[in-house]
């Protein structure tokens, strides 16, 4: 018997249980009797700390699974789970946050050993109904945040920004653009802050109108380099915040007859696999994508019943590298 199936007799929440069960008072006294009751009539017993059982399971929450990186994600999970006599369970959250009710009350039911969450954000109420199911969760960062309830495993996203502005700086450009994911991601922001940091290390005023938020997709990377090279005075180079986004200013580029790198120099982040089949080969930050979702493994698995060694949350990043290739060249004169 789960804290999902005693919720599900008694017509109450996960959290609802969990509270009944730690003696909370915010629970009505008729709420409470029924959850004893099924619990006594089910013969529930508690498990005592550390006595978890290992299922073999490790559920994965991907944001959706049409983007290329997914691919690198999957591979590196699946890699370690494998090595660790363990399977990945995935659902895809459609770009919503992660908290469905239903999947939660199958996650429960599954009693899975972890949960790796590769989405922008969780609902609210995810956060305490997945600390009621004592799972160990770990949020991976490639599109997420840094909430403080959840361990994170990210990539070094300012250096990332850093090294590519930096880069375009060193051959000669002064005008650089940046179109990055939503800004309320922190990922999107610290590569936009990379950007920034780039540009006041060379003595280059930061133009507002060059800096743009997107979506991580082709479509954002276009919208904002639209935007930017409909300007009187057009940037020479654009830093976008993810490979797919590069896509699309390739494609606003080709639709001006502009030459990559001749006329606009254009750098990218990920370094997925189709960078190098790009007409040029893309110049991307390489962030080890494989080697976070293994590492992301690797932490719910070794972690103990409900926690992380009783101690925070960890919190751990993977340096990114500058891959150049021939989407950049010199300034134009």
């Amino acid at each position: 018997m789960t804290i999902a199936e005693i919720a599900e007799h008694a017509g109450v929440s996960v959290p609802t249980v969990s509270k009944v069960l730690n003696g909370r008072s915010d629970v009505a006294e008729s709420t409470r009797q029924r959850v004893q009751q099924v619990m006594a009539d089910r013969g529930y017993r508690r498990r005592k700390p550390g006595a978890r059982r290992r299922v073999g399971l490790v559920d994965m929450v991907l944001p959706s699974l049409d983007s290329p990186w997914v691919v690198e994600v999957l591979r590196g999970a699946e890699a370690e789970a494998r090595k660790a006599g363990a399977q990945i369970v995935l659902t895809s959250a459609e770009d919503q946050p992660a908290g469905d009710r239903r999947w939660l009350d199958q996650l429960a039911t599954r009693r899975s050993d972890g949960l790796v969450l590769v989405v922008s954000e969780a609902a609210p109420e995810a956060v305490e109904q997945l600390a009621a199911l004592h799972t160990p969760v770990v949020l991976l960062d490639p599109v997420g945040g840094s909430d403080p309830a959840f361990a994170t495993v990210g990539a070094t996203n300012w250096a990332g920004g850093l090294s590519a502005v930096e880069h375009l700086v060193g051959l000669g450009h002064r005008r650089i653009g940046v179109v990055s994911g939503r800004p309320q991601l922190v990922c999107s922001q610290e590569r936009v802050e990379g950007y920034r940091a780039a540009l006041g290390r060379a003595g280059v005023p930061v133009d507002e109108t060059l800096v743009h938020f997107g979506d991580f997709r082709p479509l954002g990377g276009r919208l904002g380099a639209q935007a930017m090279l409909d300007a009187a005075d057009p940037p020479t180079a654009i830093f976008a915040g993810s490979d797919m986004q590069a896509v699309g200013v390739y494609q606003e580029a080709a639709a001006r007859g502009l030459r990559i790198p001749e006329d606009l120099s254009v750098v990218g982040f990920d370094d997925i696999a189709f960078c190098e089949h790009m007409t040029p080969r893309l110049t991307t930050v390489r962030q080890p994508l494989g080697r976070m979702a293994a590492e992301a493994v690797r932490l719910v698995l070794a972690a103990g019943d409900g926690g992380f060694g009783g101690g925070p949350p960890p919190r751990v990043e993977l340096a990114t590298t500058l891959v150049v290739r021939e989407s950049t060249g010199p300034a134009p004169a």
